[in-house]
């Protein structure tokens, strides 16, 4: 039966990036402290990556790791030093395999990036260690690695078990074949009368002569998944052993010889039969298969002809993964409340079909009881959608590695908080935010060398990441101990463009957040780190467009630190419900700063004809729903109802409203894909009765409010 591997892409793309990342944040701590356990990481993860592509027939990505596994055994096994360029050169090799999966991931073929990346694998190997490493080492290196002369002689006796592993030696041998010409002897010494026999289970052994001028590696990794299940010696055909297994020698074989010949032009895989008849005299034959993953290392001279890539087409995916890993815990708590649930269920039901009015207060208890489970449940489902801001977190020291060196600084980053768990919708959307506040930091907060010791600073800057909940919200902060925010440069520049006028008092902190207005930048050159003016509004306007807010405090000479609140999940939100004519609204509680009723409040008009209300010297606009939303319904008096006063990208607004009513947690709905995007509106959520309530903008809604007030300027000039 063919078996559609297409089905499991998605899983092998999932661990390979994963292992990619486990292999960069590695190579990251190999730089602080040579621990032979990291280089180890770094293999299995490079391995398993390898396994996997060559499963599913992405050679190149196949032969590339095989490269950097070459590089990696030494360096495990000691003949290899650990130094900053084999860092530099695994790191990019890194880069290169992330690309390479990335593109077959969206069905597309693989690129030949590798090749110069080969090419320096291949001068590093051929020419000796990078560093530490001595003549000798390498000559012993290449005396155990590698036999020039003709090849491997391998003794291969499995554990009676070995079949029922799922590993069938047809398919080693089939491996060897494309590796060279292959003699096989077996030995049938220990296999029973056929009254005796178990069909389930091995009791051949083999004697392999493999004629191919490969590394000792190549051989092993035939036999990586049977290494515990096997006795196993590995001898170069001068007589040195390799590797040997401890396992107890079997008696004399009555062997049966079985030859086979590499054959380069045939594609077809020939299966050999398998004879039930015990007879020492009996011959197979095993005629061996084409390779779908070639094992020899990669040429990359002028004659490189690229690697033919098997073209499965792969349905291309969102940036986010499609799939999320949950501990056993969570789902056992899912499992509880689900049974709790069917329980409710079950005597709410009886209490259905025979009830009495003596039995409501049992009814309502029932009630109350669904109420509670229910309320469970739901908290146990929005768990299993947070994931620990690690996963954001650990992209960042690479950045900050390589960014540093491009700008000659010295800097040191540090995490807290990476176990602080966020919703993985929210996660996957503020990669990018802070990624570019912590370049921005490097770029323009933290000094140079040379003005960090003018100054009396450690030449090292401090990049802090935190994270840590509170309330309904996260909080991340990213704080530098640079050189801060000159106020007064960003004043001048903001008069310059003539975003403000010269003269005008603003609030320190007004003046530091303008840093983040379209097109603004204080750089006085361009570089390809910043300056151009475009990044931080878009850093703005994506952490709004979640639902959160950015506040900037800066100490001129002490740092700067930028702080991110954002809720936990944009799935269930927090709400203040409240009446405007016969409409219900639902206004973000994390936005409410007051409310104030209308009565006795002084409300003056400005140009535009647009209501305010000054409260301690500050001007608020005042919204009137009914206009916004054009409800066709009696207006209230003047004096009739309240305000309430909320917030959003540092703007202050005040809402006319009828009537505050409740405060629940409601389920948002996105608008935009049952209907259409309203400014003013981010979703929409079901009430208890049934009713359909919009939930505000507050942000939208003031730019809406803004605009009209603009337009009736307008028509009023």
């Amino acid at each position: 039966m063919e078996i559609d591997l297409s089905q499991f892409h998605e899983v092998f793309f999932e661990e390979s990036f994963e292992g990619l990342d486990v292999m960069e944040q590695e190579l990251l701590n190999l730089e602080e402290d040579t621990d032979l356990e990291n280089v180890n990481t770094i293999f299995r993860a490079a391995h398993s990556i390898k396994g996997g592509s060559a499963t599913f027939g992405f050679s190149q990505v196949a032969d590339f790791t095989h490269v950097m596994e070459t590089l990696l055994d030494e360096m495990r096994e000691g003949t290899r030093g650990i130094s900053r360029e084999i860092i530099d050169l695994l790191l990019k090799s890194v880069d290169c395999l992330r690309g390479m999966l990335h593109k077959l991931q969206d069905g597309e073929a693989a690129s030949n990036d590798y090749v110069e990346l080969v090419d320096s694998f291949n001068r590093l190997l051929a020419g000796g260690s990078a560093d530490t490493s001595s003549d000798s080492d390498n000559a012993e290196k290449n005396t155990s690695s590698i036999d020039s002369n003709t090849g491997w002689s391998i003794l291969f006796a499995p554990e009676s078990y070995i079949l029922q592993t799922g590993n069938e030696p047809i398919r080693m041998f089939k491996e060897l074949c494309g590796l060279g010409h292959l003699m096989v002897t077996a030995d049938l010494s220990k296999v029973p009368s056929f009254e005796e026999l178990d069909p389930e289970s091995c009791f051949i052994s083999w004697q392999l002569e493999l004629d191919a001028e490969i590394e000792k590696i190549v051989v092993k990794e035939v036999f990586e998944w049977v290494e515990d299940d096997c006795k196993l010696e590995l001898n170069s055909t001068g007589g040195a052993i390799t590797e040997t297994s401890s396992q107890e020698d079997t008696a004399e074989p009555e062997v049966s010889k079985v030859e086979s010949e590499s054959d380069a032009d045939t594609d077809a895989d020939t299966d050999a039969d398998t004879d039930a008849d015990t007879d020492a005299d009996t011959d197979a034959t095993v005629k061996p298969a084409k390779p779908e993953i070639s094992q020899q290392p990669l040429q990359t001279d002028n004659k490189l002809v690229p690697i033919k890539e098997q073209q499965t087409k792969v349905a291309k995916k969102n940036t986010g993964t499609a799939s999320i890993r949950v501990g056993i815990d969570k789902v056992d708590t899912l499992i509880d409340l689900v049974g709790e649930l069917v329980i409710t269920q079950s005597m709410l039901g009886e209490l259905g079909d025979n009830f009495e009015m003596s039995k409501i207060e049992q009814l309502i208890n029932g009630l109350r009881e669904l109420e509670a489970n229910t309320r469970e449940l739901q908290e146990s489902v929005m768990g299993i959608r947070m994931l620990p801001i690690g996963f954001v977190f650990n992209r960042l020291p690479r950045m900050v590695r390589d960014l540093s060196a491009q700008l000659g600084k010295k800097t040191e980053l540090v995490i807290n908080g990476e176990d602080t768990e966020l919703d993985k919708t929210v996660m996957e959307q503020i990669g990018d935010p802070l990624t570019h506040l912590v370049r921005n930091a490097l770029d323009h907060g933290v000094e140079s060398i040379e003005k960090r010791l003018a100054t009396g600073k450690s030449e090292t800057g401090i990049v802090t990441l935190n994270a840590f909940h509170q309330g309904g919200n996260i909080i991340i902060e990213i704080k530098d101990d640079g050189a801060g925010i000159d106020p007064q440069v960003i004043y001048a520049k903001a008069v310059e463009k003539g975003m403000i006028q010269d003269g005008i008092d603003i609030p320190h902190e007004q003046i530091i957040g303008m840093i983040m207005e379209p097109g603004f930048s204080t750089a006085e050159t361009v570089t390809d780190v910043s300056g151009r003016g475009v990044g931080m509004d878009v850093v703005k306007r994506n952490i709004n467009n979640l639902g959160g807010s950015v506040d900037i405090t800066s100490v001129l000479n002490e740092g700067t630190t930028f702080t991110i609140r954002l809720p936990l999940t944009l799935a269930i939100l927090d709400g203040q419900l409240v009446r405007v004519a016969n409409e219900i609204y639902v206004i973000p509680l994390a936005s409410i700063v007051e409310s104030i009723p209308l009565s006795g409040l002084k409300i003056t008009r400005i140009a535009g004809n647009m209501p305010v209300y000054k409260n301690e010297g500050e001007y608020i606009p005042i919204v009137e729903l009914r206009d916004e939303f054009e409800i066709t319904y009696e207006k209230q008096s003047t004096n009739e109802g309240l305000i309430a006063i909320v917030e959003g990208e540092n703007r202050k607004i005040a809402i006319k409203i009828d009537e505050l009513l409740g405060q629940q947690q409601v389920v948002i709905k996105s608008l935009e894909s049952h209907y259409k995007s309203l400014q003013g509106v981010s979703g929409a959520t079901i009430l208890g009765d049934g009713r359909v309530s919009l939930i505000l903008d507050i942000v939208g809604l003031s730019k809406r409010s803004a605009e009209r007030s603009s337009a009736n300027k307008a028509r009023v000039a």
